[in-house]
């Protein structure tokens, strides 16, 4: 009730009461459409005054884009998913190789046995000019098949470098695995080491000064944001 309410009731004007209930009614109803301040923010979780420009200053916030172990769980769970499709298409790449490595095996067997062939033909009959013209052309396909042979071969010695050096990633997993495995048995003792007796709900308020204190003034929540400013520059 404001003061003008309680001059109108010992006054006895109830009429002027009325309306000043009338007026103040209105100006409910517009502040009931504000929106509230009091709804939940979704970055409650970020400590106060975290920001770009601060960040340098605090840890990053408890988030799940943040939280070590979760991060290094879905490292080593996307790593070995991605290591287990190149394998799939490396061993592909090879099965292919090793196919058309045996196609350009058999050409080459035919060119050798028909270079053999007219090299007989042109040595009996070297007036047969359409016998050396046929040595010529498969002696130029023979070594054109002997040069993809060796691309081939090579191109397969390339893979199985490159499968050998892929199992390095199944190394760094387990290494990754390793750390995940101390920092989970530290976080776990350091639990039990705090582990107290009695539940948080239940303890009893910290006294933000106690008798005996080299000093009276109670520090604010301003004073430790910028203490803590300074310790982080």
């Amino acid at each position: 009730m404001t003061q003008e309410e309680l001059d109108a009731l010992m006054n006895g004007d109830m009429g002027d009461i009325n309306e000043l209930a009338d007026e103040v009614v209105p100006e409910e109803e517009e502040v009931s459409q504000e929106p509230s301040t009091d709804a939940p923010n979704e970055e409650d979780d970020i400590p106060s005054g975290y920001n770009d420009d601060t960040a340098h200053h605090w840890p990053l916030p408890a988030t799940d884009e943040n939280k070590m172990v979760h991060q290094l769980d879905d490292v080593t769970k996307e790593s070995e998913e991605k290591a287990s499709e190149i394998f799939d298409i490396i061993e592909g790449i090879s099965n292919d190789l090793m196919e058309k490595e045996e196609n350009v095996q058999r050409s080459i067997d035919t060119f050798t046995e028909n270079v053999e062939l007219f090299t007989t033909l042109s040595t009996k009959f070297p007036d047969v000019e359409a016998f050396k013209t046929s040595l010529e052309k498969n002696e130029l396909a023979l070594n054109s098949s002997s040069e993809t042979m060796e691309a081939l071969q090579n191109s397969g010695d390339s893979i199985m470098s490159i499968m050998d050096i892929m199992q390095y990633q199944d190394i760094h997993r387990q290494k990754i695995e390793r750390v995940i495995n101390v920092m989970r048995a530290l976080s776990k003792y350091m639990n039990t080491l705090f582990e107290g007796k009695i539940d948080d709900d239940k303890r009893v308020s910290s006294a933000t000064h106690i008798a005996g204190d080299t000093h009276n003034d109670v520090a604010s929540t301003d004073d430790i944001e910028a203490l803590l400013a300074q310790f982080g520059q």
